[in-house]
């Protein structure tokens, strides 16, 4: 098809009714007395939503006003329209802006508000604001009950809307945001195009999506058995008996695919266009699982030779395993690939889009290394099982990647015995990510915030 027509509608006598039309016009006068009374309900269910509380009486009258200089050049949709353009332009939409309370010193530390903390739980959890519900619970004040927070917690977890979680979160601390930037070599890698990376991304977000609506426990995304395919992504890792385009949710017996170190979401983000960097993976796991931070190579290091693939030299090519024994003979470079190296020559298995592999250029790959503890690795799945012997710094890394999304600032040193509670309180809960979540929004840093 190279083109798309769209005629019509004929006969139009007016503004057809819409979804959106019927989400704002929540009532409509049948005469000029009702107006006023009608356009203050639209407005007040309007701003209410739009300023993530109830709005008072001073509030409404300016808005109101608004209202009033549209009905006066048109009708009264024009009023409405008027007023709605003047809420969508108003600070307090467009910012969540948390005011200290009167009386309030600099520099001390206050419990914000309860309508402030809907807003924080809302965003958290939803990357939305508080729908009626919290804000009527918030108006209350059951968001200082720990129960009733508990309650309001799972029921916001458990709504579609939390997949937030997986889409925003789980791209910020997994890199998933860096697929779109992603160009494998079309020459080296033909299957690859943005439907299979789209495809990866999010096989990622609903393996996180079932930690979270099954509240399992958060080391789960290290060890599933399981994941979500479609058909081009299961032809792609070689599972077979999926067609379609849903994705759907399937058992994995190669123990190498087990959690998020056999998905091709990471092992593109940590590879180049035309190869898979030892390097590159290795350090992603020590950062964003294990939350240990890579050696920084000293200045002027040379780059990795690369392979002349479209030169013709195929009497050259070499294994990046072999450049990278070259490149790492000699100091300063060999102290720091002795920590990051075998952890990504583990992957070496999963070429530069997550394909499995046994040969590299011609020579057979070599996955075989020993961490610096001494653990001797040899695929994905030994790795996976050395890893877990660290899953409390997994754990910790976890808990402060949410931490600093739920509160939208880097966690600080004075943050950490904040940190180390939560993850003693989870333990005892099986490490669910639903404790986890409570520990934060139950926190200081979360409910509290210092005067300016």
């Amino acid at each position: 098809m190279q083109n798309v027509g769209i005629m019509g509608p004929y006969n139009a006598t007016g503004v057809s009714d819409t979804p959106s039309r019927s989400k704002i016009l929540v009532c409509r006068p049948s005469g000029a007395s009702e107006e006023e009374p009608c356009a203050r309900r639209i407005i007040s269910n309007l701003a209410g939503k739009a300023f993530r509380k109830p709005v008072n009486a001073e509030h409404l009258e300016g808005l109101m006003s608004a209202y009033q200089v549209g009905r006066d050049q048109g009708d009264f949709e024009s009023g409405i329209r008027v007023a709605l353009q003047f809420i969508l332009a108003h600070p307090e939409f467009v910012f969540r802006s948390e005011r200290s309370p009167a009386g309030v010193a600099p520099g001390t530390d206050f419990r914000v508000g309860e309508l402030e903390l809907a807003s924080r739980l809302s965003y958290f959890l939803w990357s939305a604001s508080p729908d009626e519900e919290l804000i009527s619970a918030a108006s209350r004040g059951e968001l200082q009950d720990p129960a009733l927070l508990q309650q309001q917690v799972r029921r916001m977890l458990a709504d579609a809307r939390s997949e937030a979680l997986a889409k925003n979160f789980g791209g910020q601390w997994l890199h998933l945001r860096s697929l779109a930037e992603a160009i494998p070599d079309f020459y080296l890698y033909p299957d690859s195009d943005e439907n299979l990376l789209a495809s990866m991304r999010r096989e990622t977000e609903l393996l996180f999506d079932s930690v979270v609506r099954e509240d399992r426990d958060v080391r789960t995304l290290l060890t599933a058995d399981y994941t979500f395919v479609n058909e081009r992504l299961a032809k792609h890792y070689g599972i077979p008996n999926v067609l379609g385009n849903k994705f759907r949710r399937v058992s994995l017996t190669d123990e190498n695919r087990f959690g998020l170190l056999g998905q091709g979401s990471i092992l593109t983000v940590t590879s180049f266009s035309n190869r898979t960097s030892p390097v590159v993976r290795g350090k992603y796991v020590l950062e964003q699982i294990l939350g240990v931070a890579a050696p920084v190579p000293p200045p002027n290091v040379p780059l990795l030779e690369e392979n002349d693939i479209h030169g013709g030299q195929s009497s050259k090519l070499q294994s990046v395993r072999d450049r990278m024994e070259r490149h790492r003979a000699v100091e300063p470079c060999a102290s720091c690939h002795k920590i990051i190296d075998p952890i990504g020559l583990a992957l070496e298995n999963f070429d530069a889009v997550g394909a499995w592999r046994d040969r590299d250029s011609g020579f057979p790959v070599v996955a075989s290394g020993e961490l610096v503890d001494g653990t001797k690795v040899d695929s994905p799945a030994s790795l996976r099982k050395a890893l877990l012997n660290y899953s409390d710094a997994f754990r910790a890394n976890f808990t402060k990647q949410l931490l600093t999304y739920a509160l939208g600032r880097g966690v600080q040193y004075y943050d950490m015995p904040v940190v180390r509670s939560i993850i003693r309180e989870a333990g005892r809960n099986d490490n669910r990510f639903a404790s986890i979540v409570m520990g934060i929004v139950t926190s200081t840093p979360f409910q509290m915030r210092r005067a300016e």
